[in-house]
Parts: structure tokens; sequence; C-alpha cells
């Protein structure tokens, strides 16, 4: 996809926040510094446009990203080891189940993990909880420019199998740095919006 227009419409907390259109959203989930907004700003190709912070657990709203006036990003609040209190860690937790579990425009998930390491206990729920709500996801293993090329099917492999990946659904390798798999991931997206 040719990205002509992109811009932040919203970030909500609640519900009736949400954008009022029946456009299809894809939501990015993924631990705390995974590399989600850099995801955003490589696809997107804008600089900028979602923020990056070396400090976890900068994104504390849903943020909907509009992309040539036909789709939606929706970036939820990372994971894992952000230092937060545990009742706002449950508030977000909450924001973000209402929105995955409620939301009829959304039409997948980009599961984003990072490449060089093992999936952690908190991407193996996030997944499962995909499935277990029968939500179809893109797994995104990004920052494979951090891994010479001989090894990315090794760590492939084991993302996978960490996963348990059911076979429908997609893995993508990903580098914010080079742009190595963007268009799989855009043809993958285009999949899911039809």
């Amino acid at each position: 996809m040719k990205v002509v227009s992109s811009d932040i419409v919203i970030s909500a907390v609640k519900p009736e926040q949400y954008p009022d259109t029946n456009l299809p959203e894809f939501a990015l989930a993924g631990r705390s510094n995974v590399g989600k907004s850099s995801f955003i700003n490589k696809m997107l190709n804008r600089k900028g446009l979602a923020r990056i912070s070396s400090k976890p657990g900068k994104t504390q709203t849903l943020n909907f990203y509009l992309i040539n006036e036909i789709l939606h990003f929706v970036d939820v609040p990372g994971y894992g080891y952000a230092k937060v209190s545990k009742k706002e860690r449950e508030a977000w937790g909450k924001m973000i189940e209402t929105y995955l579990t409620s939301r009829e425009q959304l039409r997948a998930v980009l599961l984003i993990v990072d490449l060089r390491h093992p999936p952690t206990s908190d991407d193996i729920m996030m997944y499962n909880f995909l499935k277990h709500y029968d939500i179809p996801c893109i797994v995104i293993a990004t920052k494979a420019d951090k891994i010479s090329k001989s090894k990315w099917q090794k760590h492939l492999k084991v993302t996978t199998e960490t996963l348990d990946l059911d076979q429908k659904d997609t893995i993508i390798l990903f580098s914010s740095e080079t742009g190595k798999g963007k268009d799989e991931a855009w043809t993958a997206i285009e999949n899911y919006m039809v």
C-alpha cells in the first residue's frame, strides 16, 4: 500500500471516544519498548508521527491513526515492565481488553515481538488471549537488522514454537531501520481489509 495520508485522529480511553466510523482497524500490541512506534512510523513513512521514547509505558491511551482515509492503526499501551502502579496497569488492561473484545471494526492484531529474544510470558499470554477470542493475529518479528541474516530462520523458529503459532496466523520478519518486511506487512493487512 502506498501511504499518501496519515494522522493521529484521537487518543481514547473508553468506547464512546472511539472514532465513529466503519473503517477497518488494526491494533498494535506488544510489550513496552518493543518498537511499536518505530513500526508505525516506518509503515506510514512518517518520522515522529508516533512518539518514540526510551522510557517504557509512554503510550497510555488507545491512539487511533487514520491512514489514506481507509483504515485505522490503533496503538495500544505496551504490556510488561512499564513502571506504573498496579492500579494503573489494571486500568490499561481493562481498556485494552474492552477494545479488543468488543470493537466490531477490529480486523486483526499486529503482535509486535523482538526477534532477538524468545517471546516473553506476556507475549504468550497476549497471543493466547487473541486465540481465545478468535482474533486474527499478524506477528511482526521486529529488529531483524540486529541479527545476522544467517540466523533469521533459527530465531523465527524459536518465536513460532514459543508462541505455538497457529498455521492460519502470519509471522513477518521486520526492521524499522531497513524497511525489511514492510511490503509483506502491508500485504497481510490488506488481506484482512476485504
